[in-house]
């Protein structure tokens, strides 16, 4: 077989297998970098060939390389974690297997086989919700309408027992406040209140969190205890509970009626003093019936049951919830907006409401975006996509008072907003770039707070590098 032959099938290998290999030199300097390491570290070849490995990667400090580590002591070292951050200040955090390479007794280079669990520690750190971050009390939940007042007089019931609560509501009814208010209000209130939520993770993973790992238990799995262990003493509270699989809801009932869990690849069972709290976004009898979620489960978690009402069903606080969102984004955005013009009111007493109170929410938030120099939201800085879906098909009824704007005035607006999304994106991502990521330096620059400029990434999806 031919030279070119062999080097095409190993430039094939090293760059088609599903884990990143690293290679560099008796000098430091980077050989070979694969695709795959290219992914895990978000960089191009580019960026890391022929050059130095300081050059591109920085340590906190007290932290050192794998690979200069192996190439200076001569010797290989496996199943080591190890954090980092490229050039670009991304933090990469992977599970390493390195070895020096020697050619004829003489020492050549390094090669690092790498997993990526970047996303697997943000995750955890994301995930955890520890002691002290639970804001919200019954005081919180906003509403004087006749439905909502019952559930909560039905719910602070539920604070005078330690029994496991199922909450049952639509996407975007506040079931994360009545579960942080049942822990704030009962003898649990000063030990950990540890949410997770269910979908957001894959059944690969959800595991380990719930439940924790043995140090060895696969690859680069640390000594770590799960969310049960988190939360003793307190509450867990597991939201969308229906998302998990057949398998982990039957761990979960273990763990439930005989308080003992037991962590991944480990046979010590340990025992756990936790209160779960845990939601459902869909009827729990349709959820048996299609197999979504363990009959036997439900029982256990429905001990009490809270049902909230959808926004549909008390329309009468949307006047309420309305002026809470204007004040709490005129103190993100150090804006002065007073009102919602009774045209919106009218539109928005109409309207179905879907997505309840999260979209009630987002809807004035996505107006204020567009306010300039006014104290009223009017029809016109409403979000396109909400006007296309409250405008009625037959047109403005005599009866209805609101202000329609035409086709041309719609388009307009929308894309003034996706210039004004894409401008604010720019801007603010560069001033990041001139501190190096540093938010409150960064904020300093914008003339903002560091809560509200905050806000205004999490909202543009601009992440912290």
């Amino acid at each position: 077989m031919a030279n070119e032959h062999l080097h095409h099938i190993y430039k094939t290998i090293v760059n088609e297998v599903d884990i990143g290999i690293h290679v560099i030199n008796a000098n430091g300097e980077t050989v070979i970098y694969n695709s795959k390491m290219m992914d895990i570290e978000s960089l191009s070849k580019e960026d890391v060939l022929h050059k130095h490995f300081l050059d591109v990667f920085t340590f906190e400090e007290g932290e050192t390389s794998t690979l200069l580590d192996v190439l200076r002591e001569k010797r290989p070292r496996k199943n080591v974690k190890q954090t980092y951050f490229n050039h670009k200040g991304k933090e990469i955090t992977t599970v390493n297997h390195t070895f020096p390479i020697f050619y004829e007794d003489e020492l050549i280079g390094a090669i690092e086989i790498a997993k990526d669990v970047t996303n697997l520690e943000r995750l955890i750190r994301e995930n955890i919700k520890q002691k002290g971050n639970t804001t919200f009390t019954f005081d919180s939940i906003i509403g004087k309408s006749h439905s909502i007042r019952e559930v909560i007089e039905h719910t602070k019931r539920a604070t005078r027992t330690p029994s496991s609560v199922l909450i049952v509501g639509e996407t975007g009814t506040g079931k994360e406040l009545f579960a942080q208010s049942i822990h704030n209000g009962s003898e649990r209130s000063s030990a950990p209140f540890i949410s997770q939520n269910c979908a957001a993770i894959p059944d690969t993973l959800i595991e380990s969190i719930l439940f924790g790992t043995k140090k060895g238990a696969f690859t680069g799995s640390l000594e770590r205890p799960g969310l049960f262990e988190e939360a003793e003493g307190g509450t867990l509270f597991l939201d969308e509970i229906n998302s998990l699989s057949p398998m982990l809801q039957a761990k979960l009932l273990r763990a439930i009626q005989e308080k003992v869990i037991r962590r991944v690849g480990d046979t010590i069972d340990r025992k756990v003093n936790v209160r779960i709290v845990s939601t459902i976004n869909e009827d729990p009898i349709e959820a048996i019936a299609n197999g979504r979620l363990r009959k036997d489960l439900y029982y256990r978690l429905s001990v009490v049951s809270i049902f909230v009402p959808p926004l549909r069903e008390r329309k009468e606080d949307i006047p309420l919830l309305a002026s809470h969102f204007i004040k709490k984004y005129n103190h993100l955005f150090q804006m002065n907006v007073q009102q919602l013009h009774p045209d919106v009111m009218h539109l928005f007493n109409d309207y179905d409401w879907p997505g309840n109170v999260r979209e009630l929410e987002h809807v004035i938030e996505g107006a204020m975006n567009l306010v300039v120099d006014d104290t009223t939201i009017h029809f016109s800085y409403l979000p396109v996509h909400f006007r296309n879906k409250s405008i009625p098909k037959d047109g403005p009824s005599s009866s209805s008072p609101t202000t329609f704007v035409d086709k041309e005035e719609l388009t307009t607006t929308y894309q003034l907003k996706d210039y004004l999304h894409e401008a604010e994106t720019y801007f603010i991502k560069k001033a990041l770039i001139r501190h190096k990521y540093h938010v409150t330096n960064t904020a300093k620059e914008l003339g903002l707070s560091r809560q509200a400029l905050q806000y205004r990434m999490k909202r543009l999806h601009i992440r912290a590098k």
